[in-house]
């Protein structure tokens, strides 16, 4: 078993500081790094789960990663350590040009460990019938060494790299000739990680409490937003004669705004996926 040292979580806290209010010209200002040669680290660590579709929307910005490009740095926290970087996103529905759209933003998970944390990828979702454990390889991901950019033909310079990503060779542009069952395992896929000794620790819930305060009663009830749909749900409750037609659209945008909130709880945790469970710290 490989005895892992910290698991670190980077996110853009200039969208994400609670309370701001968001404006798109700061996060597509220039990247402020000083290490200019590791500018582009983030953009390598590959977004495991993100669907293919929406790799471009999550590259459209210029994310402000300064805070990772400060923990390589002398005094940093992962100053001299030999580090495991994979990616991931998080869709949010944010205000951006005076209407609401679903932004995919980034974050980058570094482990600190002498060995690779895992050669396997997981795969589930709430669609499939079982979870499947598969070799990186079958998936065309692996742990490579990050090369800076001044350096990347250098084959001395990846010998010697302490900086890992977690890396995928699947073409996009050969996704149409795949079945449609091998194109969206890759939106299922998680990095995963075997810890016999550590208790499990439970998902992140996609559920929330409702209590809509309806006349002649409040209406009390679960909404599932991975299991259930927003029409079909309301429409339900009034066919059970729980909810009136004419407090419908009251009630859809009570509940959306119960699933943001539990959203912006969820993102503040430091949740990773089911196999690592929490990171250390997020930054």
């Amino acid at each position: 078993m490989i005895a892992l040292g910290r698991i670190l979580r980077w996110r853009n806290e200039r969208w994400l500081s609670a309370g701001s209010s968001w404006n798109h010209r700061d996060v597509m200002s220039p990247l402020s790094f000083s290490w200019e040669t590791h500018e582009d680290l983030w953009k390598e660590a590959f977004p495991v789960g993100t669907e293919w579709d929406q790799l471009d929307s999550v590259y459209q910005f210029n994310w402000n990663f300064s805070n990772l490009e400060d923990a390589f740095e002398e005094g940093g926290i992962l100053h001299g350590k030999k580090v495991y970087l994979f990616g991931c996103t998080e869709p949010q529905l944010v205000p951006y040009k005076d209407e609401q759209k679903v932004i995919c933003i980034p974050a980058v998970v570094a482990i600190t460990s002498p060995f690779p944390p895992s050669d396997k990828i997981g795969i589930n979702s709430v669609q499939r019938e079982s979870e499947e454990i598969v070799p990186m390889k079958q998936m065309k991901m692996d742990w490579v060494p990050y090369i800076p950019l001044e350096n990347r033909e250098s084959q001395v310079d990846r010998l010697k790299s302490q900086i890992f990503i977690l890396s995928c060779t699947q073409r996009r542009s050969a996704l149409r000739l795949l079945k449609i069952d091998r194109v969206k395992k890759y939106e299922y896929c998680l990095p995963y990680f075997y810890h016999p000794f550590k208790e499990d620790e439970l998902e992140q819930s996609t559920e929330v409490q409702i209590i809509f305060p309806a006349e002649p009663k409040p209406v009390f009830c679960e909404f599932d937003w991975e299991l259930d749909e927003l029409e079909e749900f309301t429409d339900n409750l009034i066919k059970e004669e729980e909810l009136s037609e004419d407090q419908k659209d009251a009630f859809k945008e009570f509940v959306k705004e119960k699933v943001r909130e539990a959203k912006k709880a969820n993102r503040e945790a430091p949740f990773i996926n089911r196999y690592y469970g929490k990171a250390h710290e997020v930054f």
